[in-house]
């Protein structure tokens, strides 16, 4: 089969190496890509962002399945695209998409259909925004209604951080997706994310994994899409994601089968452990990053196939098959990330590092450039190691990422503090 991959960081560079080791794959093109996508496939320098190009290439290389890896393709219409051109594709629909292109319709659903989540109200407004959460207490959660990039919510500790992350975000701080907000208690209890595959009707668990959202150790500083994972998650014991099945992803499924949408592609769930069970953060309608850089390395089976079961309706007598290890992955990040940081540092080391024992490099923002391997993103690398357990995972990522270096680089130094403390 030829296999067209839309993307270019860190989460397709993970499906790509994965999708690679298919025995059904023919040619894997993927579009943009990166300086290590391009070790395992094609990379075709059309933007993610340029639909009509991305079809018209898929239709003169008679590509056979789209897997589409990122929000804003989805949410932006791009599966509905592909499927208009006769090129099957991993969705969901534009429609479908609204789970992570509205986190207010998702509160809505939840309240539709009892999913337990945190109290909430949304606001068009600044004024009665600001009010509402002067009744709930801080801390609280100030989110901005659609995609901002992994970037878009702001816990606000006292009513001086909450009034200013409300007008931040009306003012156009996380531009268009802060038009409508998002304003709910906070939840105590630890977070984690718990991945499935829906065909529409039928739907299967893929894993859970563990990521660290803020820039700086101890889980301190601004939000960022994440800097590091591990897989599996010691608080998501086989139990709970039984639960999870049962709870959050049957019946939103079903409910989305109910109003005609069809949800069809991967699941995302982001979840609060609290004292009183399991609780909706958020839903994403993709796999995460840089959850995707430890589920891909403990998935057995293989994942094109996996897919093509989900597009194709049928997932009601398939299972996949993961291995026993750990995977854990420390993301090497640009020096002011995730705000403004330079581009274009040399980057050294790569070839050391990827000889260790159970790493696998997956590269982000990088470019190729006269030879040289450069950094051009804010996250740059994703250095995921495997082990017998999240200890020696963490040892060997650590060990690899001590030998690269380029100027302005930083990570966080301790990726699964949560699962070696228990």
């Amino acid at each position: 089969m030829n296999i067209l991959l839309v993307g270019s960081g860190g989460r397709e560079h993970a499906l790509a190496w994965a999708l690679s080791a298919s025995p059904m794959l023919t040619k894997l093109y993927c579009a943009p890509g990166n300086a290590g996508i391009a070790e395992v496939a094609e990379c075709v320098p059309i933007p993610a962002t340029d639909f009509p190009a991305l079809v018209e290439f898929a239709k003169s290389r008679r590509i056979d399945f789209a897997v589409i890896a990122a929000d804003a393709q989805l949410v932006g219409g791009l599966w509905d695209r592909f499927e208009a051109a006769g090129i099957r594709a991993l969705g969901p629909s534009k429609a479908a998409a609204v789970l992570e292109g509205s986190k207010g319709f998702v509160k809505d659903l939840c309240a539709e259909i009892g999913i337990p989540t945190a109290a909430y109200r949304r606001f068009r407004d600044p004024a009665t925004a600001k009010a509402f959460a002067d009744t709930i207490g801080f801390p609280v959660v100030i989110k901005a209604d659609g995609l901002a990039a992994g970037k878009g919510v702001i816990i606000a500790a006292s009513k001086a951080e909450s009034d200013r992350a409300i007008d931040f975000m009306f003012e156009g701080g996380f531009g268009d997706s802060g038009h409508e907000i998002v304003v709910e208690e906070f939840m105590e209890g630890e977070e984690a994310s718990f991945f499935a595959l829906s065909d529409g009707k039928n739907v299967i668990p893929l894993a859970g994994a563990q990521d660290h959202k803020r820039v700086g150790d101890g889980d301190v500083g601004p939000n960022t899409g994440g800097m590091g994972a591990y897989s599996p998650a010691p608080v998501l014991t086989p139990a709970l994601e039984a639960r999870a099945m049962d709870i959050f992803v049957r019946p939103t499924v079903a409910a989305f089968a109910r109003k005609g949408l069809g949800y069809m592609g991967v699941l995302y769930l982001g979840l609060m452990i609290t004292k009183n069970g399991p609780k909706l953060v958020e839903y994403n309608c993709r796999f995460g990053d840089p959850e995707a850089q430890v589920l891909m390395p403990r998935l057995k089976s293989d994942l094109l196939t996996a897919l093509l079961a989900a597009r194709d309706g049928v997932l009601s007598d398939f299972d996949l098959r993961w291995k026993d290890e750990a995977a854990l992955t420390v993301v090497m990040a640009s020096k002011g990330y995730p705000g403004a940081y330079e581009k274009g540092h040399e980057i050294f080391g790569l070839d050391a590092a990827a000889s260790l024992p159970g790493i696998t490099l997956f590269h982000a923002g990088t470019e190729r450039r006269d030879g040289k391997i450069v950094a051009v993103g804010g996250r740059v690398l994703n250095v995921t190691a495997t082990g017998k357990d999240v200890a020696e995972a963490q040892a060997r990522a650590y060990d690899a990422v001590s030998r690269i270096h380029w100027n302005g680089s930083f990570h966080r130094s301790d990726i699964g503090w949560r699962a070696l403390k228990r």
